[in-house]
């Protein structure tokens, strides 16, 4: 997807919301965008999932399945929550079953499986937030925008969307996201941007933290007969990572389909299902050889580790 030479304003006389914007944003890609309040990042995230449209520029390229969660959702709407949801997947072209299904899902998931017979209009806001997050899951996305998303969720559920985003990602959709918390999904992002007087520029990244001590090795976090791409050539089926002293590294707590074989070197987690620890730089890259399996794996949770 891209937007080349994107301006917005809001009439011929009024200022320039954002002008010139020139980005590529790639599939599987996950897309920071920072700036101050009221400088234009709610506009640059409504254009990019196809809700406004640019005054000026153009956008092309955008995956036929978009979703999108505004910091606020609109919920006085005339349908119980699962209703709401179930309607949205038929829309999106499911089954009827099929959209129940996922509905049911979704809610679970976010944890306000209670509230599904519960009118929208009588929602508290932050169970109308995780009937937001659960919509914009529905139908496997192709490219996920979320503005401030995690506002008013709780901490499982904002959680849950970390681990929603990773996954998405992973599976190859591109994922553009505002959140006033610098920490959100720290490490993760691919791109970074700041959005100022208007234009969009590029953030700087921290460097990466660097050591001279010996390399350690750490068990392969891939399961059998799934490629991995490694460093040194595409399509090799990863034996270890090798991660370097003082690096990122990234475990993974999956849950296999029903006797499936677990990945050489992995642990046993607590509750069931394994952990898996990579270098962050392979993370991705595992996680799509997880959820692309066939049958796929289950994504508990990923985490950063010191």
């Amino acid at each position: 997807m891209r937007l080349t030479g994107v301006g917005r304003r809001y009439g011929r006389r009024r200022p320039w919301v954002l002008r010139g914007i020139g980005v590529e944003l790639p599939p599987g890609a996950l897309v920071r965008v920072e700036g101050g309040n009221g400088g234009g990042k709610s506009t640059l995230l409504r254009l990019i999932a196809g809700i406004d449209t640019p005054t000026e520029g153009r956008i092309t390229g955008r995956p036929p399945r978009t979703a999108y969660v505004p910091e606020r959702f609109p919920a006085v709407l005339p349908l119980t929550a699962a209703a709401y949801l179930t309607h949205l997947g038929r829309v999106h072209g499911l089954t009827g079953a099929e959209a129940a299904r996922r509905a049911a899902d979704g809610l679970e998931r976010f944890g306000a499986a209670r509230f599904a017979r519960t009118p929208m209009a009588d929602l508290s806001k932050g169970t109308s937030q995780k009937v937001a997050v659960a919509q914009a899951l529905l139908a496997d996305p192709g490219l996920l925008v979320l503005d401030e998303a995690w506002t008013g969720l709780d901490a499982s559920a904002r959680a849950e969307l970390d681990r929603a985003v990773t996954e998405r990602t992973a599976a190859g959709a591109t994922v553009v996201f505002v959140d006033h918390d610098p920490a959100r999904l720290s490490g993760l992002p691919h791109a970074h941007y700041r959005l100022r007087g208007a234009t969009l520029e590029a953030a700087a990244e921290p460097p990466a933290p660097r050591s001279a001590a010996p390399l350690r090795t750490t068990p392969a976090a891939v399961p059998a007969g799934v490629p991995v791409v490694p460093a040194d050539g595409p399509g090799v089926p990863l034996a270890a990572a090798v991660v370097p002293a003082g690096a990122a590294a990234v475990r993974i707590h999956a849950v296999g389909p029903p006797g499936s074989v677990p990945p050489v070197g992995a642990l046993a987690a607590p509750g069931g299902g394994i952990w898996l620890t990579v270098g962050a730089g392979l993370s991705d890259s595992v996680l799509r050889g997880l959820l692309t399996a066939r049958p796929s794996w289950h994504i508990r949770s990923v985490e950063e580790l010191p």
